[in-house]
């Protein structure tokens, strides 16, 4: 009897452990076409015709010294970034950002290699680059650009080194990428579904100071490249 007993009970922990498996393979799945969805909407839309490579990593993200955007054109999309994501338009955010880079460094002399060089050695440059490219990109994809706004909002912490090392503060990019929407793409901020959203309200308040720098230069015309801080 305790012998039937032990053998059942292997069968249904096995049982168990199948069904369990089963059900993580298929979220993995379902995760992995989610972003490829998205990812290549983004790409057709945009008519990329770089090979770009969209991975979920189940587990979290790994600082390394090379970034496989850049070095591998393969854009990983790990796990925890889901607390960031709300909806399409900020995936498409997420996205957008690193298939600039991607499809930058694909350009140029000697297969793409000097101009990865230069996204590694200018960093804020381009990033800012990927930022106004990703609102194009989205925008021909047919997202809305105000995504990347309330992703970033929620995603990039407001470094107190970052205007010395190598990224831009988050409150520079959030107020470039308005200025570029409004400069570009108004439609979007005349007809906001974002507008009450906690995050959107967020950044609205936490950028009084950069969008008086832009209202300024609007009304006297001037050309002059905004200092956002």
């Amino acid at each position: 009897m305790k012998k039937t007993l032990t053998i059942l009970a292997i069968i249904l922990i096995g049982t168990v452990s199948f069904a369990v498996d089963d059900a993580t393979l298929k979220k993995e799945q379902s995760c992995q076409n989610y972003i490829n969805e998205i990812g290549v909407k983004i790409l057709n839309a945009n008519k990329i015709d770089k090979h770009i490579v969209f991975t979920y990593d189940k587990g979290e993200y790994k600082k390394t010294i090379n970034d496989p955007a850049i070095t591998k054109r393969q854009i990983i999309f790990y796990n925890e970034y889901f607390k960031y994501i709300d909806n399409d338009d900020e995936m498409a955010a997420f996205l957008a950002h690193q298939i600039s880079r991607a499809a930058k460094s694909y350009s140029g002399e000697w297969g793409g290699l000097v101009s990865s060089a230069q996204i590694k050695f200018a960093p804020k440059k381009y990033e800012i680059f990927a930022d106004k490219r990703a609102v194009d990109y989205m925008v021909n994809a047919g997202y809305n650009p105000i995504g990347l706004i309330t992703f970033l909002n929620k995603s990039k912490p407001q470094n107190v080194m970052d205007k010395m090392l190598f990224h831009n503060p988050a409150s520079k990019r959030m107020a470039i990428i308005y200025e570029y929407i409004y400069m570009n793409y108004p439609y979007y901020l005349a007809n906001n579904p974002y507008f009450e959203n906690i995050n959107y309200q967020n950044f609205l308040l936490n950028s009084v100071e950069n969008r008086a720098k832009l209202k300024e230069k609007i009304e006297t015309g001037s050309t002059e490249k905004v200092k956002y801080e």
